[in-house]
């Protein structure tokens, strides 16, 4: 790859101006204030220095490089610009830092260089790719390329600002998770889509659908491709898979004139054992614990970052925030949060230590988070942070200044494994058995504010598509995941799917494959998509169903105990007395007629939606659009209706407008 002589020498178009009290960096060359940030762990933009920023120096153009190798006897910049000699571009240590730094006159952008560090102890010549490197060969290459980021022209300021401005706690949100590899088959001759072409074929797929935002599975560099992104080598480097950096600023930016978020899945946990990666970078555990019982993470073969050295720290967070300021990005999920808070995840007895409380907490790791979190916040308000965090920790989404990690939002894993692993993949006749599965979720459903995923990891390894897990034949099948999807909607939280579930993909996900689009020429996968489409539209209009999602005004039982026949039914309000919604659930394979059900208003409730409805592909049982509320207190309501429930379904019915409603919106 070459230099691109279309690239402008432009400013680069930031996202959300400087943090507060953040101090300035004049690039490439950082001041001792700076470097003893980045030592202590408190730089946020170490990306501006560290690395290789093209520079002019003594009349000459070329580039500056810096890297943090502390333990290394010497350090060398080697490419194809020197024949990859390490004797012929040196660099040198600023004194008492572990920083070697130096400038190369006469390289030009796209070549390739890495570092070639000597190690202590002697041994051989280690070749390292840049940490900080804009942008990688192609795989199976491991060199880094001299880019610059500058010279793309932003179109996208309109987005930007409302962005800061608005409640995305308050308003619909919802996620469709994409892995770009594999959105679309390959070409005929094994090449994928670039990032400019996906662009606007992903982007009016979601349009249609009606999400509020996707979320990228993770794009920073990562040698082999199986592992879906979640092993970087290169965390400044967007995958050169599809394009060049400039071409993923192209696409986000094509997302957000169209209105819609761009979510980036970021790994700070843990990163791949490559030797030209982070591993044993100078010859030493340098960005990795040196104690194995810290460093190992058994489960994946990766190494955890060191978060209480003050350079790891700051290369993270400067990560993450380079990833918001020059791609525009409008939120990170954090993966894999569960294994940075615990010593013993994924961990047999002996092979951890203990804090030095006691106990099996990371308390690094949680300093670190905390520390992200108020970062993002400070820096690009409007952005949203989300942790993959599995198990019960508290305050995953409580603010850093109460005791919590800060997050916006946390994944709830429980639900899915209940309502999918639990509950649905049972026969209809054997659910009652299993009812509790229905109700739990209220038990805690607002300690956090909550994602609720049918995300990549319940379609692969043997667990089956959505379509696959559900039992019975096809028409149950399709009713089943009409249902679960219902659910998912319904509930306080915000809807995740992966691509392929809004139309019923038949296979287990394979990244090496395209989706099987053809499927949206059969009704019952057509049908499918159109509930999804009738679902975000439905939840995007209904401030019943967004405006109050982690109060527990917003949510109230009208029957949960029918739960033991497959029957539940509940209220979704909003702030105003007439925004009020009823959810209507069989999870049986039979109908029900004369169903009655609480309801808290007089007059018409209209059905607003049906799962069973043929326009979905269902058996079209309903109630001919509505029925008339009847002064029968039921289910601790002044008012009840008469329903007919249809078999595998959910029904969504409103209060029929009124004329004062316009005032009451």
């Amino acid at each position: 790859m070459g230099p691109d002589p279309a690239l402008g020498r432009g400013p680069a178009g930031r996202a959300g101006g400087s943090c507060r009290g953040e101090p300035a960096v004049s690039p490439p060359r950082a001041d001792d204030q700076e470097v003893e940030r980045f030592l202590s762990g408190n730089s946020r933009r170490a990306f501006e220095w560290l690395g290789a920023r093209l520079s002019r120096e003594e009349g000459a153009d070329g580039a500056r490089f810096a890297t943090w190798a502390p333990s290394a006897r010497g350090v060398s910049v080697v490419g194809d610009f020197n024949e990859w000699n390490p004797a012929a571009h040196p660099l040198r240590e600023r004194e008492g830092t572990g920083i070697w730094e130096g400038f190369v006159p006469g390289i030009a952008l796209g070549q390739r260089y890495q570092f070639a560090i000597a190690p202590a102890g002697g041994g051989p010549i280690l070749r390292k790719a840049d940490p900080y490197a804009l942008l990688a060969e192609p795989s199976p290459g491991t060199a880094s390329q001299l880019w610059d980021l500058s010279g793309f022209d932003w179109g996208d300021g309109p987005w930007m600002l409302s962005r800061s401005r608005t409640d995305h706690l308050g308003n619909p949100l919802s996620i469709y998770e994409v892995h770009l590899g594999s959105w679309l088959p390959p070409e005929p001759d094994g090449s994928r889509r670039s990032y400019r072409e996906l662009a606007p074929r992903l982007a009016d797929t979601i349009a249609e659908l009606g999400f509020t935002h996707i979320e990228l599975m993770p794009l920073a560099e990562h040698p082999f491709t199986g592992s879906w992104g979640y092993q970087v080598t290169g965390y400044y480097a967007p995958t050169s898979r599809y394009g060049r950096p400039q071409d993923l600023m192209a696409f986000v930016d094509h997302f957000h004139r169209r209105g819609i978020g761009v979510i980036l899945d970021w790994v700070p946990g843990h990163f791949p054992r490559d030797p030209h990666g982070l591993s044993r970078f100078d010859g030493t555990f340098l960005y990795e614990y040196d104690d194995p019982r810290k460093r190992e993470h058994g489960e994946w073969g990766t190494d955890v970052f060191d978060y209480q050295k003050g350079p790891v720290v700051s290369f993270l967070i400067s990560n993450a925030l380079f990833w918001l300021e020059h791609y525009h990005f409008d939120g990170l999920r954090v993966d894999a949060v569960s294994s940075m808070l615990y010593l013993d995840y994924a961990r047999r007895p002996g092979q951890w230590a203990t804090n030095r409380y006691g106990g099996r907490e990371n308390t690094e790791a949680i300093r670190f988070l905390r520390r992200l979190n108020e970062a993002v916040h400070a820096c690009f308000p409007g952005v949203l942070t989300i942790a993959e965090e599995s198990t019960s920790w508290p305050g995953v989404t409580r603010p850093t200044d109460r005791g919590g990690l800060g997050f916006d939002l946390k994944w709830d894993l429980g639900w899915m494994h209940d309502i999918v692993n639990d509950y649905l993949r049972l026969p209809p006749e054997r659910r009652p058995s299993a009812a509790d599965q229905l109700t739990i979720r209220s038990r805690y459903m607002f300690e956090e504010r909550y994602v609720l995923p049918l995300s990549h990891d319940e379609v692969v390894h043997g667990k089956g598509s959505l379509v696959g897990k559900m039992p019975g034949d096809d028409h149950r099948r399709f009713a089943n995941v009409r249902l679960l999807l219902g659910h998912q909607f319904a509930q306080p939280g915000r809807p995740l799917l992966f691509m392929g579930g809004e139309f019923g993909q038949r296979r287990e996900w394979d990244h090496d494959r395209g989706l099987d689009w053809e499927l949206l020429d059969l009704p019952a996968h057509f049908g499918l998509r159109r509930w999804v489409r009738d679902l975000t539209a439905f939840c995007r209009a209904e401030p019943a169903v967004f405006r109050l999602q982690d109060d527990p005004r917003g949510f109230e039982w009208v029957d949960h105990q029918g739960a033991d026949r497959g029957v539940i039914s509940f209220l979704r309000r909003g702030p105003r007395s007439r925004q009020v919604v009823l959810f209507v659930f069989n999870f049986l394979d039979e109908p029900r007629v004369d169903e009655r059900v609480g309801v808290p208003l007089p007059g018409r409730w209209a059905e607003r939606l049906n799962s069973d409805s043929a326009y979905y592909g269902g058996g079209n049982i309903g109630n001919l659009g509505g029925v008339q509320a009847q002064e029968i207190p039921w289910q601790r309501q002044p008012y009840s209706v008469v329903l007919t429930l249809p078999p595998l379904a959910m029904l969504v019915l409103v209060p029929a407008p009124e004329a004062s409603d316009s005032d009451d919106s």
